[in-house]
């Protein structure tokens, strides 16, 4: 690896830690988003991390704190936009026609998508924003 590459992966490695750190599992391969995916029982938070100054101010921030509210999903997992391309690609499969957005949430129960945040939907918003609408969704659906 050169040391140019390097340095970029250090730099973005706190960016996969504010997820991974509050119980989310990375995918770093179709096969695993397939793996994940397949397992339908309950409820599956996916996060489409970012390296946009709206990932890191808002959206990881907001997903954070409504994670700590009494509801939250079964399972969280993520994977990263630009970083792991083919997991990114497989995983927006799953999102049901929808355009790539990143940063963005999606939310699944028993295998069907029940909910989404979109980057427009965090994009110029707040971190505590983007908490009230997640804490919702998880209240509407992980319970």
């Amino acid at each position: 690896m050169s040391l140019e590459l390097d340095f970029y992966q250090m730099m973005i490695q706190p960016m996969r830690d504010e997820l991974t750190q509050i119980g989310f599992q990375e995918l770093k391969t179709p096969e695993a988003v397939d793996e994940v995916m397949a397992d339908k029982k309950g409820t599956l938070l996916v996060v489409v991390n970012s390296i946009c100054g709206c990932a890191g101010g808002i959206a990881r921030p907001g997903i954070a704190e409504a994670l700590q509210g009494p509801h939250r999903p079964d399972r969280l997992v993520t994977v990263f936009a630009g970083q792991d391309k083919e997991a990114t690609s497989r995983a927006r499969e799953y999102f049901e026609g929808n355009p790539p957005s990143s940063p963005s949430v999606w939310l699944f129960k028993d295998g069907k998508l029940v909910d989404q945040l979109h980057r427009s939907d965090i994009e110029g918003t707040s971190a505590e924003h983007v908490a009230a609408r997640l804490s919702d969704m998880f209240a509407t659906y992980c319970q």
